[in-house]
């Protein structure tokens, strides 16, 4: 551990050179002035990122556009820290993880409205935009129960979409490798009044080995009114998964799985201001569909299907003062399930939250105590409690700590699952843990830096164990004492104007630490075992003419396990009047690797696009 702080000292001395430095170098500022500006609107309090006392990371829509992805999930897992695990091509099923954390201990949001599954998180990606709705994606690592409840163990990723464009109708085809096949139609318009923008895709391949075929679709749409008086916005989503699950879920041997879900939401918010006080209603229906068959079209053999419902309702609002900063908010909700193996189920979920930001010494030094006060009708009463402490040592530069409690009640599959390889436990109690950080923060208008160290010390961690690597024995859910994890996050971007062409580099680096204390199990499916223990990822926007630009992102991911792998993308986009020529080319190198439970993941395959805007 010492020789890792050690490290992470020199990344630190690094860093502040190089901000020196780039001090002295003429730059475009046009992006990062606006980054520096960006209020979170994932926080409760509306504070900007240069004020902020967590560990914000934001993907602006331009940076979304250079990087030419086609599903967000591969964006996200150009962010260190961050452990996207795969299963196969594309977004066809993933996990999302934070921070050494289980995919149901991150909490997802569109526009502020939180997705979070009582069945499992394992579906929550499915609800992720295409990237042409994004305006941009707040990321926040570390606790934000505080702000959000249960669900927010380990981070939270707010997505927010975009509310005007000019007026368009953009088309596009893509075409690969294992016959991938996609296809979109982008529609948007904003008047005075009202903005409607709205997308339908749909991809299909034949998959890279056996069963491993897909064919997705998505539909998204929303829509502002009364936009010169208070607008009212209006979303309404749904998402469609059919794939060839080869090797998901049970062991790497049950090679006939298949699986399609749904994921839909509609929802309806508002954000209004009169004098000093902002309020922001909102009320929205999440709906989520998964069917799993062991044998593919045998469903006489193995069948679940879960149906989950979840209403909610919230109101925030916030004042300032002379005293400071006061935000206070309530959400309800009611969650249910009807499923063949989990059974008819329903959970009631309340939450009240109450920060208050104190600024000192001319507002150089402020200090925001707060908590959240939860309660479940199946698991009673909770509190989050916690508190950011921030110096702003100058307008670019700014120190920050905080401490929090954070909380997640089990879900139904760990409750209530049972199958040959899994079992639920009903005896399971809520996880618990007390986590910390301090950093910096540096934004200047040639520049963001950042480096936090970060500790967790969680209890009755929820996890599927066993003693043994035989098949025919279960993992079964069990609370284990104790893990401590600990880590830093680093992560450093630079733009550069060259014969007025913008580049941009970044690089980030994450290093993760679990230590298991009081356990007796000797293998784990989540929490144990196979987190990433050092995560590099370097990008390059490389634009080589005002209508052709590249983009190059390395990533390096060693596990905790010991596997280790580099992995390589690039992507090349060729503007011609209307139409647009891209080509993006995955694992170039054809790296031999998996990311999640011995799912390998494709060779070197690639994508040739072609974009008609009208």
């Amino acid at each position: 551990m010492k020789k890792n702080r050690a490290v992470s000292l020199i990344c630190l001395v690094f860093l502040a050179n190089w901000v020196k430095a780039q001090n002295k170098v003429g730059l475009d500022s046009l992006q990062i002035q606006k980054l520096e500006e960006v209020v979170i609107s994932s926080n409760r309090l509306e504070i900007s990122l240069r004020q902020n006392s967590k560990t914000v990371q934001i993907l602006t829509s331009d940076q979304i556009r250079q990087s030419g992805v086609t599903h967000v999930v591969d964006l996200l897992q150009q962010i260190a820290g961050i452990d996207i695990k795969r299963r196969g091509l594309g977004a066809t099923q993933a996990d999302l993880n934070i921070r050494g954390g289980t995919f149901d201990q991150t909490l997802l949001l569109i526009d502020g409205v939180k997705l979070d599954d009582a069945q499992t998180g394992h579906h929550t990606l499915n609800f992720l935009p295409p990237p042409q709705m994004i305006e941009r994606i707040e990321i926040i690592k570390g606790p934000a129960s505080r702000a959000y409840g249960q669900n927010a163990f380990t981070g939270a990723i707010n997505v927010v979409t975009k509310t005007d464009t000019p007026k368009t109708l953009t088309l596009d085809l893509q075409k690969g490798n294992y016959d991938q096949t996609n296809g979109s139609v982008f529609l948007g318009n904003t008047t005075e009044k009202t903005s409607f923008l709205g997308i339908v895709s749909r991809n299909t391949s034949d998959g890279y080995r056996y069963n491993t075929d897909y064919d997705q679709a998505q539909y998204f749409v929303k829509s502002s009114f009364n936009r010169h008086k208070t607008p009212l916005d209006f979303i309404a989503t749904y998402s469609s998964r059919k794939f060839g699950a080869n090797g998901f879920y049970a062991s790497p041997s049950a090679i006939d799985q298949y699986e399609e879900t749904q994921a839909s939401l509609i929802s309806l918010s508002q954000r209004r201001s009169k004098g000093d006080w902002i309020f922001k209603p909102k009320v929205y229906w999440r709906r989520g569909q998964d069917m799993y068959e062991y044998i593919r079209n045998k469903p006489e053999i193995y069948r679940n299907l879960h149906v989950t419902n979840k209403l909610g309702a919230a109101f925030d609002t916030s004042i300032v003062t002379n005293l400071g900063l006061t935000g206070m908010g309530v959400d309800i909700s009611r969650v249910s399930i009807r499923s063949n193996n989990l059974g008819d189920r329903s959970r009631t979920m309340m939450n009240f939250f109450l920060e208050h930001r104190f600024y000192l010494f001319n507002k150089s030094v402020d200090i925001t105590p707060g908590f959240l006060a939860s309660y479940f009708s199946d698991f009673g009463s909770h509190s989050f409690p916690g508190i950011d402490l921030g110096c702003q040592i100058s307008p670019k530069f700014r120190l920050y700590a905080n401490i929090g409690a954070t909380f997640r009640i089990p879900t139904f599959t760990d409750l209530y699952y049972s199958d040959r390889t899994t079992l639920g436990n009903i005896d399971l109690n809520p996880e618990k843990a007390i986590s910390n950080e301090m950093g910096f923060r540096f934004i200047s208008p040639k520049v963001i830096a950042s480096i936090a160290f970060f500790n967790r010390k969680a209890k009755n961690l929820i996890d599927y164990v066993k003693n043994s690597n035989n098949d025919s024995i279960p993992f079964k859910a069990e609370n284990i004492q104790q893990v401590n994890t600990s880590g830093v996050d680093l992560e450093l971007t630079h733009r550069i104007q060259i014969n007025t062409l913008t580049h941009e580099f970044k690089i980030s680096y994450s290093f993760l630490e679990n230590n298991l204390e009081n356990s007796g199990y000797n293998f784990s499916r989540y929490s144990i075992n196979n987190n990433i223990k050092h995560h590099f990822i370097s990008s390059y926007h490389l634009p080589i003419h005002k209508n052709l630009s590249t983009y190059f992102v390395y990533k390096y991911v060693k596990r905790t396990s010991g596997d280790a792998y580099s992995v390589m993308d690039a992507f090349a986009r060729w503007a011609i009047g209307q139409w647009q020529v891209s080509m993006y080319l995955n694992n170039i190198f054809n790296t031999e690797y998996w990311e999640s439970n011995l799912v390998p993941m494709p060779k070197g395959n690639g994508l040739l696009g072609l974009r008609y805007s009208f």
